[in-house]
Parts: C-alpha cells; structure tokens; sequence
C-alpha cells in the first residue's frame, strides 16, 4: 500500500538514488541536490521542447514539502507550462519512494524558467510545437 495522496503532475523524467554523500549536518539529504536534479530534469523537457540547447535562467516558487532520506528513489515530474518568444516555464514535482516502493510522497515542487540558445549561447526563439 501507498501513502501517496495523488499521483504526481506531468512526466516522469528522472530517477535517482539518494546517497549517503548527498547528505547535510542532520543526515536528510540536502536540498541542494534535490534541487540540481530538479534542474537537470527540467532541463532534459526543456531541451526536446526547445530541440536544442537551454539553460537554466530563474527558479521561481520552489518549495520543500519534506526531506528526502538515504536510500529513498527520488523521481522527477514535469510538464511545460508556458512557452514563450525564447523561453519556457516548466514546472516540476520530485517525489520520494521509500521501502522499496511501498511509500511515495511529493518533496519538492517549483517552477523553473529555460531559454532556448543558439550554438553560440544566445537567446534563440523555440519552435512551434510538433505534434
């Protein structure tokens, strides 16, 4: 049984392993991994919606929920939610699953800007969407 109170929005994107190297002073992981794996995630939809390179330009209402321990499976979720001349708004959820699976809850969301980049790194438009 699960104590997952619903399912996580968007896709899923990336899964990874907490490690004991990626704790803090109170052995939770830190929030600045979760967060780096927010952003690779992000920037994985970001760079198949733009079909090219982006980075990362704002962080925008990122929120931890509850700490992620050693151990856990941390998942990523995300859905672009804006697009627009020459960047992108995705929003991410990062969810923990621990005793192999039995327990899911959602740690963190928030709401992270891309733009899209031209080979020489500036700001290009993204295409429209393909369907």
């Amino acid at each position: 049984m699960s104590d997952m109170p619903r399912r996580p929005e968007g896709a899923a994107i990336l899964r990874t392993l907490a490690m004991p190297a990626d704790t803090n002073v109170a052995g939770d992981i830190f929030g600045g991994w979760v967060l780096s794996q927010m952003d690779i995630a992000g920037g994985v939809l970001a760079a198949e919606r733009a079909r090219g390179r982006v980075a990362t330009v704002a962080i925008n209402a990122m929120t931890f929920i509850a700490p992620v321990q050693v151990g856990d499976v941390l998942s990523i979720y995300g859905e672009v939610v804006r697009v627009g001349s020459t960047s992108m708004s995705i929003a991410l959820e990062a969810w923990s699953e621990r005793d192999r699976g039995r327990s899911a809850h959602k740690v963190t969301e928030g709401v992270f800007v891309f733009v899209a980049l031209d080979e020489a790194g500036n700001p290009v438009k993204v295409p429209p969407e393909t369907t």
